[in-house]
């Protein structure tokens, strides 16, 4: 991807310091337009509803990272639409470039990070297309 802005979703805005792990609560608030905090807030209520395991043994947390499960219910419940781009055993074969993604808003689900992407310019608080090189497992687009 040759664009890249830098966006963070309105989190100094809302009064939050300091590194974290927030890429999700950052995607979802650059994509949908909702103010971070109101984001920050929607990704801890679904955290509270998770079950500790064997396996899992965090809750998702608006702050140190968001488990790809919950992320597919927030977004279902927000009305927007997974399109998986990556199978088992089919390797890479969309990355993070314009010309590889739909236009408008989305957010993709890369290795460990969820990016918010708006006609075709990476919106993070660092450049993470890899130069067009980091794989997407798939993405969500606004399906209202």
């Amino acid at each position: 991807m040759s664009s890249y802005t830098y966006n963070d979703g309105g989190r100094a805005e809302a009064g939050y310091k300091g590194d974290t792990r927030d890429c999700a609560c950052r995607a979802i608030a650059i994509a949908t337009g909702k103010p971070y905090k109101e984001v920050y807030d929607l990704i801890n209520k679904y955290g509270k509803e998770e079950r500790i395991t064997k396996r899992r043994k965090s809750r998702s947390n608006a702050r140190t990272g968001v488990w790809k499960e919950t992320m597919r219910k927030i977004m279902k419940d927000l009305d927007w639409e997974w399109v998986a781009t990556m199978g088992i055993g089919t390797g890479c074969r969309v990355h993070v470039k314009a010309d590889e993604l739909p236009s408008g808003n989305i957010i993709v689900r890369a290795s460990r990070h969820f990016i918010a992407i708006k006609d075709g310019v990476v919106q993070d608080i660092y450049d993470s297309s890899r130069d067009g090189t980091r794989c997407v497992y798939g993405y969500w687009k606004n399906g209202a």
